[in-house]
């Protein structure tokens, strides 16, 4: 027979239910302060609701009826400097957040209509949701994105679990400042067992982050019981597997939720780590819309009455009254402020027209309101010295590839503290599989973060900790197919941030990662990542082909607000050629591509290991190409003016890329040259790439399918016959 033992979690897991006496302890002057607050968001939510049954909410929209005491209750206790994301349901953690922020202690709701600056946070909040350019995000982010960064409130977000890691690297920055200031992610049931999201309480254990998983348990994803999507329905359980504390808390009941925030606060304020608090509450109406959950069969009217018959609200009304600490006449007057300050915010953002009531149309942000902040402006550039190779002001010597990876970023490092580098083993192997980060562990211990595999999850802790703005994280995906683990925090968050948020908040995030077409890695290891962050918004991407430029470009990568993939290829990595041998501070600007061969037969536009290659096969076929080494590939860093000025010239084109035809970048630039330059081009755009597949571990297959020499000079040969000239 086997010996049994029992295991038990490496840290409580507990339930915290309030008493008599708790409420006495709160005190009279914070829980009417607490029910102030849940009056305020309870009148918006309604008046929200209104507002979509008008047809005046464009998209989605999530009420928080029912579950306003989870939030009211666990964000009492936080203060400005404290940081929260949310989830698609976040009206109520976002309002209750701000208030807290703006909460003055003179005032009395029971006496008094809303402070000004209340009446604003209503207008601005509602404002936003229904798109409108007065809006926190100016329209842009709607019901589900809404954020303000003075307040603490750093975006409610529409992917479920989205914003679990950026709440991580918000509590990242948080340690690191040393000021006791902690985090706090709100997500349902459903989001409990996304990827993001056990990533997120890994690293957050891992590294003793002060974060709070809050978990809104309603029992639904949509119409989906929790019993259809778990065995385990306790979901505070999800932190023992972790060794993270964990709280399970009745969520209709704001003082109980409000003592497990404090317990947790106390873990993590003391330097404890994360904490999970599982709060049970109910959504009065369903997924979305003014209609309740039984009008659509997935709920019994009889639970939804049970339910309600634990309002939160009413709750602390009872115990309020009960105390002698308001009257009912008293609660009512909370009410009609609240109702009158959102009668008046629809007043100000809508009008009666023709016996309908229609949004005011000056609200409407302009349609040239677009595009704007989509990306920076580069302002943080003015004033910096750009060099290129043949002017370049220090000395040039031969230098091997990956030395200046490494080096460039020493300097860096030496010259701004912010900066920091997160991936897998940069800390050991001498660098990291290839040495990009030799050095660097020795020198700055605390400042190179090695990570578990789970690019999600430290993808978008970087982003959070882009977003706090006090630090620089520079990301190392070993392999550039990595990214497809990690596409929602880099696409839909990280690329998205600055715009969907309004455009004025930087993303000041560098990615490295590196194309090892040709290692035998096979189809899932060998992808040049260009095409793909090519086709999404908000990413600056470049690809230098030589030392000096890696240097020059890496500098500029890490002055830019915006997030920048660079990448790197491994065919470089241990090439020699020209580089500074001792000035490091120089820039390369964003969006300069450069002429590295002129000629007039034909115009070649290639980047990365390309580059070399395009020119080596020119000179051994002594034809008059000219090459042109595009840098930075982003849509808005692709340079026409020497792009069009080279066509104009050579009157044909021909975009060389070493990848194969699927996920491909040609495609897109080629597509744009010929809308661009049309007149120019006397045949259309020709391309040379790999085949459709992608490369697989077989030499001979793999050979097969990228580009090499070979390749090119077919293709050059394919363009001398079409331009009319011997080959």
């Amino acid at each position: 027979m086997p010996t049994i033992t029992k295991l038990k979690y490496m840290t409580p897991w507990i339930e915290v239910a309030s008493t008599a006496q708790d409420w006495d302890d709160v005190g009279r002057t914070e829980l009417l302060r607490m029910h102030y607050h849940l009056h305020v968001i309870r009148a918006f939510e309604e008046a929200v609701l209104e507002m979509e049954k008008l047809g005046l909410v464009h998209g989605p929209l999530h009420s928080s009826i029912g579950q306003e005491g989870g939030a009211v209750g666990s964000i009492a206790p936080l203060t400005s400097g404290d940081m929260i994301t949310g989830s698609h349901r976040g009206h109520h953690q976002f309002l209750a957040k701000c208030l807290r922020h703006i909460d003055r202690a003179d005032y009395d709701p029971r006496k008094a209509p809303f402070p000004a600056d209340v009446r604003d946070l209503l207008y601005r909040s509602l404002a936003e949701i229904m798109g409108l350019s007065d809006g926190f995000c100016k329209g842009r982010g709607g019901s589900m994105h809404l954020r303000w960064v003075e307040a603490g409130a750093m975006g409610t977000n529409a992917i479920v679990g989205g914003g679990v890691p950026i709440a991580n690297g918000l509590a990242w920055a948080k340690k690191r400042q040393g000021q006791g200031r902690v985090a706090y992610t709100f997500f349902g049931d459903g989001g409990a067992y996304i990827g993001s999201v056990p990533e997120s309480m890994n690293l957050a254990a891992l590294w003793n982050l002060p974060i709070c998983f809050f978990i809104e348990n309603n029992g639904y994803a949509v119409a989906t019981r929790i019993n259809e999507q778990t065995r385990e329905t306790r979901l505070s359980s999800r932190g023992g597997a972790f060794a993270i504390p964990a709280y399970r808390v009745d969520g209709m009941d704001p003082v109980a939720v409000r003592l497990a925030s404090n317990m947790a606060l106390a873990h993590m304020r003391t330097g404890g780590g994360p904490a999970v608090i599982e709060a049970l509450v109910y959504r009065f109406f369903h997924h979305g819309g003014s209609l309740q959950g039984s009008a659509f069969g997935y709920r019994e009217k009889e639970e939804e009455a049970n339910w309600k018959a634990r309002d939160p609200l009413a709750r602390m009304a009872r115990e309020l009254v009960q105390r002698k600490w308001l009257s009912p006449k008293q609660n009512e007057a909370i009410r009609q402020h609240a109702l009158s300050a959102m009668a008046e915010v629809v007043e100000r953002l809508t009008e009666v027209a023709e016996g309908k009531r229609r949004i005011r149309p000056q609200l409407w942000p302009g349609t040239d309101f677009r595009d704007q902040g989509l990306r920076g402006d580069l302002s943080e550039f003015n004033g910096l010295r750009f060099e290129e190779q043949e002017t370049a002001s220090g000395p040039i010597g031969d230098v091997t590839f990956v030395d200046a990876v490494a080096q460039v970023m020493q300097r860096r490092m030496e010259t701004d503290e912010r900066i920091f580098c997160m991936g897998e083993d940069i800390h050991r192997l001498k660098g990291g599989t290839n040495g990009a980060t030799k050095g660097l562990a020795a020198r700055f211990p605390d400042r190179i973060v090695p990570t578990p595999i789970e690019e999600q999850g430290f993808a978008g802790l970087a982003g959070g900790v882009a977003s706090e703005g006090s630090y620089r994280p520079v990301v190392e995906f070993m392999y550039a197919d990595f990214v497809l683990v990690a596409a929602d925090q880099v696409f839909n968050q990280i690329g998205k941030a600055r715009h969907m948020f309004g455009g004025d908040s930087p993303m000041p995030l560098v990615l490295r990662t590196k194309c090892a077409i040709g290692t035998g890695y096979g189809s899932q290891h060998s992808m040049d990542p260009a095409g793909l962050y090519a086709m999404f918004p908000g990413w600056r991407i470049v690809a230098p082909s030589t030392p000096f430029d890696y240097v020059g470009l890496m500098n500029s990568a890490l002055q830019c607000e915006d997030p920048v993939l660079v990448i790197e290829h491994t065919s470089l990595y241990n090439s020699t050629g020209k580089g500074p041998l001792e000035d490091l501070d120089y820039y390369i600007p964003l969006g300069k591509a450069k002429v590295v061969r002129p000629g007039t037969a034909f115009t070649v536009l290639t980047y990365l290991a390309m580059t070399p290659l395009a020119v080596q096969v020119a000179d051994e076929m002594g034809i008059d190409v000219e090459v042109i080494d595009l840098r930075s590939l982003d849509r808005a860093g692709i340079d026409w003016d020497t792009i069009g000025a080279s066509v104009r010239k050579t009157n044909s084109v021909v975009v060389l890329e070493q990848g194969p035809l699927t996920g491909s970048y040609g495609a897109m630039l080629s597509d744009e040259i010929q809308r661009r330059l049309f007149d120019h081009l006397d045949q259309p755009v020709q391309r040379i790439h790999g085949a459709e597949a992608s490369p697989s571990v077989s030499k001979a297959l793999e050979r097969a399918a990228y580009v090499g020499r070979e390749e090119v000079r077919a293709g050059y040969e394919q363009m001398l016959r079409a331009v009319g000239r011997s080959v």
